[in-house]
C-alpha cells in the first residue's frame, strides 16, 4: 500500500475519532431516548394486556353471579363503570345481562335505569341496546319515549319494536305501516315473520304475505 494511500486512511480514521468525540453526547442521549421509547412501549403494551385480563376477569364473574340472579346492592353501577373505563364492548354485554337479571327480578325500573345509564356504548351492540331499552319503556307504559329509539328504517327488529309502541300509544294505522316495512326486511321462513304478520293483523292490518293460517 501506498504511503499517501496510508495517510488518507489515517487521516480519515482520525476525522471519524473527532466527530464521535464532538457528538458523543448525543449519540448517548439518543440510544437512551430510542431505549426509553422502546421500554415505554412494551409497559403500555404489558398494562394494557393486564388491564384487559382483569376486565374479561371482572366481567366473566359478574355474569356468573347476574345469571344466578345475584345482582350487586348498588344495582350494578360499579360493574359497568368499571368495565367502560377498560372495555366498552365488555360494559355494554355485562349491562345488558344486568338489566336482563333486573327484568327478571321484577325490577324492570332499575332495568330501564341501567340500560339509560349507558355511557359509551359499543357501535354494533347499539341497536341491541336501544331496542331493549324501548321494550321496557313500552311495557311501562312510556311507549312515546320508545319511539325515538327505534329509528333505524333498515333494521327490522327496531320497525317491529316502532310498530309495537306506535300500537300501544293507539295509532293502529301508523302500526301497520312499521309492521309492513319490516315484513319486507324479513325471510318469510324466518320466525320472526309469523310473528310480525299476527302483530299486524291484530293492529287491523293485512299483511303482503301473512304465513299465518287463516
Amino acid at each position: 500500500m501506498a504511503i499517501d494511500e496510508l495517510l488518507n486512511e489515517h487521516e480519515q480514521s482520525e476525522k471519524v475519532r473527532g466527530w464521535l468525540r464532538n457528538n458523543a453526547l448525543g449519540l448517548i442521549g439518543g440510544v437512551g431516548l430510542g431505549l426509553a421509547l422502546i421500554a415505554g412501549w412494551q409497559w403500555w403494551q404489558g398494562q394494557r394486556l393486564q388491564s384487559g385480563m382483569m376486565a374479561s376477569a371482572t366481567y366473566a364473574q359478574a355474569i356468573e353471579a347476574l345469571e344466578a340472579g345475584k345482582i350487586p346492592q348498588d344495582k350494578g353501577r360499579a360493574l359497568v363503570a368499571g368495565l367502560e373505563k377498560s372495555n366498552p364492548t365488555l360494559a355494554t354485554l355485562a349491562a345488558l345481562t344486568l338489566a336482563k337479571a333486573q327484568v327478571d327480578a321484577g325490577k324492570r325500573d332499575d332495568a330501564i335505569a341501567t340500560l339509560r345509564g349507558l355511557g359509551e356504548v359499543d357501535p354494533d351492540l347499539k341497536p341491541v341496546v336501544r331496542q331493549r331499552l324501548a321494550r321496557l319503556l313500552i311495557d311501562a307504559g312510556k311507549a312515546k319515549e320508545a319511539l325515538p329509539l327505534v329509528d333505524d328504517e333498515r333494521n327490522a327488529s327496531m320497525l317491529e319494536v316502532r310498530g309495537d309502541a306506535q300500537f300501544a300509544m293507539g295509532d293502529k294505522a301508523q302500526a301497520q305501516a312499521s309492521y309492513r316495512k319490516a315484513l319486507a326486511l324479513i325471510d318469510v321462513a324466518n320466525p320472526q315473520h309469523r310473528l310480525v304478520a299476527m302483530k299486524m293483523i291484530e293492529a287491523g292490518g293485512t299483511p303482503p304475505h301473512t304465513g299465518v293460517d287463516g
